[in-house]
């Protein structure tokens, strides 16, 4: 009874939060990913109800109300200052208060990575990603008129717009800037969690790689949206294959990041530990 009470508090805490981020940064390209972290994050979460139920309650009573107190803080600040991130950030630190509240550090050990994750759904503040996006998109079609205009397509760029025959494009802040790198370093850390990987090494190395994966894959999607565009006309590029662009940016991604993984599993252990194929 006292866990309904508490998730109908949460949700009558962050319902009003989650219907503003709805109808304004989630409904932008660049911050579209929003609700899939969060609901990633609960699923994470749901899968360790059995585990969670099983442990033996251990309260940590100081700590657990210093998280709370905190999380509620920030909460009241953001949202009378209209600071979302601190508004969204703040239930990070309240779930985590009430894991130790009614269960112990043990609970937040065991749904670490279920709150980690949330941290991907907190927008980046806007001068960080107005100044990390701008070099991004301006590397990214540099690459791309680069090996266009190598395999013979009359390609050429003036800042970020990408001129292809009669054709002219601009590279928008959603098809190579920080959030879809951001989104795509997300992507790489569930994948290890899904994984269970443990050994250390072969996590770091994997982890900063999707940097580099990243960037590969914003090339692959603004190549895509050039040839589309000169072989089908602009109204083909701008329409339906504009927006699968942003899954085939994921799907490169992924294929990407298994073809890194399996070549790093030929010099580093998944496992910390393992030697010769076996697990420690």
């Amino acid at each position: 009874m006292a866990l309904v009470a508490l998730l109908a508090g949460l949700c009558l805490l962050y319902i009003p939060t989650y219907w503003d981020l709805a109808q304004t940064i989630w409904a932008t390209d660049e911050q579209g990913h929003g609700p899939i972290i969060l609901a990633v994050s609960l699923w994470l979460l749901f899968n360790k109800r059995h585990e969670l139920a099983e442990l033996a309650p251990a309260p940590m009573r100081g700590l657990a109300w210093l998280l709370i107190a905190l999380g509620l803080l920030m909460y009241a600040f953001g949202r009378t200052q209209s600071i979302v991130m601190a508004e969204v950030a703040s239930q990070i630190f309240l779930v985590a208060g009430l894991f130790v509240l009614f269960k112990g550090i043990e609970a937040l050990r065991m749904v670490w990575f279920s709150l980690f994750f949330m941290l991907f759904m907190i927008p980046l503040p806007g001068p960080l990603v107005a100044a990390v996006t701008g070099p991004l998109k301006s590397a990214v079609s540099t690459v791309a008129e680069l090996i266009l205009y190598k395999t013979g397509y009359p390609v050429a760029r003036s800042g970020v717009i990408l001129s292809v025959g009669p054709y002219q494009l601009l590279v928008a802040d959603a098809c190579a800037g920080l959030n879809s790198m951001f989104t795509l370093e997300a992507l790489g850390l569930l994948y290890m969690n899904l994984m269970r990987y443990t050994a250390a090494a072969r996590n770091i190395a994997l982890a900063l790689l999707i940097v580099p994966i990243s960037f590969a894959a914003n090339v692959i999607r603004v190549m895509i949206l050039v040839l589309v565009t000169f072989h089908f006309g602009d109204a083909a590029g701008q329409g339906f294959v504009h927006g699968f662009a942003g899954m085939v940016l994921f799907m490169v991604a992924l294929a990407l990041m298994l073809a890194t993984d399996k070549l790093l599993g030929m010099f580093m252990p998944a496992q910390a530990g393992a030697r010769n194929g076996e697990r420690a």
